[in-house]
């Protein structure tokens, strides 16, 4: 396998497995840290900020720090910055989204915002929904942080920003723009946090729809690990390919 200087990596199925880490996924880990090779911990998760997703690691038994974690939030708040710096927006959200968005000097304001930006919550609230619609249909800009249809809990499966999104889009007639993976942009942007050349980088994820397509779009080198949801009998049926096909993220050659 090729040497690369930089490393990004989904989190659910590449690191941890629920609240279980990943065989030898912390040896990785350490090795990354003690050659000082470069990474980023990608997720589409947009409802914690990176302290709160390092200590979920860390609960697991996964030592990385907050500063190695990048979110679909921080990428749509980046994505804000450079599209209307200094805005406002409506924003339906966790702290992860909310706290991101501050820090990009937007505004969150329901009155006439730039933007409405849907994210995920513990409770979707329909007043809520039905605010957001009426601002798009006046003419606010429709961002989303992430296509996910659903998500898991602890109680089963919940709708995610994907599905919200479309109850949004057909009442409204108006799509969004998702930011999160499978969205080049989220590639592009957190190789630009990273300082990373995508020809020096590659990724590692368990999802051929998100993680693969994503960097493959990006121009980035791709491994496939099988500690998720892909099976290998399913990769063939895709006009992409991973780079390399591995087992688990311990069998990548540092």
């Amino acid at each position: 396998m090729k040497k690369y200087k930089n490393y990004l990596m989904d989190m659910d199925g590449v690191l941890v497995r629920g609240a279980t880490a990943i065989p030898s996924a912390q040896r990785f880990i350490d090795t990354l840290n003690e050659r000082g090779i470069h990474y980023l911990v990608l997720t589409n998760n947009p409802m914690y900020t990176p302290r709160d997703l390092a200590h979920r690691l860390q609960t697991a038994g996964i030592q990385v720090t907050s500063d190695h974690i990048f979110t679909s939030a921080i990428a749509t708040a980046r994505f804000l910055e450079r599209q209307l710096p200094n805005g406002k927006a409506f924003v339906i959200g966790e702290s992860g989204l909310t706290d991101a968005i501050h820090h990009a000097g937007y505004v969150m304001t329901e009155a006439n915002p730039d933007y409405v930006v849907l994210g995920e919550t513990h409770g979707y609230n329909i007043a809520q929904i039905t605010k957001a619609i009426r601002l798009i249909a006046r003419g606010a800009r429709f961002v989303a942080t992430n296509p996910d249809p659903s998500g898991p809990s602890e109680e089963g499966v919940v709708p995610a920003c994907g599905a919200m999104a479309a109850l949004v889009k057909e009442a409204t007639g108006v799509s969004p723009f998702f930011v999160g993976k499978p969205n080049p942009y989220m590639m592009r942007s957190a190789l630009t946090y990273l300082g990373a050349h995508s020809e020096e980088t590659v990724m590692v994820g368990d999802r051929m729809d998100t993680d693969i397509v994503g960097a493959v779009s990006s121009g980035l080198d791709t491994v496939l690990v099988l500690t998720g949801v892909t099976r290998r009998e399913e990769i063939g049926r895709f006009p992409y390919q991973p780079t390399y096909v591995l087992e688990s993220i311990g069998d990548i050659e540092l």
